[in-house]
């Protein structure tokens, strides 16, 4: 019985990581709250997410915060970029409702059809900003690239993200599970999922993976397809 209760024990390495996505969970709660940090802190949790999924965390508050200070300035531009394009979909989104004019349904499918690709670019922004020094525009191409290459585990990433909205939807009961791991959960589980193709893109060591450059090496043409970062 005691042994349940050791350091190592599942129960205890179960309980563990339930207490750092409740604490990255908080975190991300206060640092959006000013909602022009929202970009710095995803980028922070994808950091400390990626991190924990490899084995690799250490503190988890420093962690954080040295990954929220360093990419600052790059995710807050891509945030702000994203909340234009947000913006500009709810505009939409109010004149196909309530303008009272009809719109061709072709129109009306072609602009959902692009909201939905842009999500699929989006849950790989932040991560990739996590992970890799590049540009901006680089960043935005390579999310774009892997969303496309990896359909299937792209797919994967939006169910998770969505569960916490479909939990609340048929139950408000959840909204304090919502409340205590809605954000950190779901990327929780996204991390197990790209982590594995960010491997493939990764340099042997870590010092070359720092560098401002890199390149996607796709793997369904045996390493010949390579896209430059």
């Amino acid at each position: 019985m005691g042994k349940i209760f050791e350091m190592d024990s599942p129960v205890m390495r179960f309980l563990n990581r339930l207490g750092d996505l409740m604490i990255l969970n908080f975190l991300m709660i206060v640092c959006c709250i000013p909602v022009v940090t929202a970009g710095a802190a995803f980028t922070a949790m994808h950091y400390v997410l990626l991190k924990i999924v490899r084995g690799e965390e250490g503190y988890l508050l420093r962690g954080f915060f040295k990954s929220f200070r360093e990419n600052f300035k790059q995710a807050t531009l891509i945030w702000l970029m994203m909340l234009l394009v947000v913006a500009v979909y709810m505009g939409d989104s109010l004149i196909f409702n309530y303008s009272g004019l009809e719109f061709p349904k072709a129109l009306v499918v072609t602009v959902v059809a692009i909201a939905l690709l842009l999500l699929m670019i989006a849950v790989y922004i932040f991560p990739l900003q996590a992970r890799f020094e590049n540009t901006v525009k680089n960043t935005l191409k390579n999310a774009a690239i892997l969303a496309f290459v990896n359909l299937p585990r792209t797919i994967l990433m939006m169910i998770c993200y969505a569960l916490p909205l479909v939990i609340v939807y048929f139950s408000t009961y959840a909204l304090l599970f919502v409340f205590l791991f809605g954000i950190s959960a779901p990327a929780y589980g996204a991390a197990f999922i790209y982590s594995g193709i960010f491997k493939k893109l990764e340099p042997e060591t870590e010092e070359a993976a720092s560098d401002l450059d890199f390149s996607l090496k796709l793997d369904e043409d045996e390493g010949n397809k390579e896209i430059n970062g």
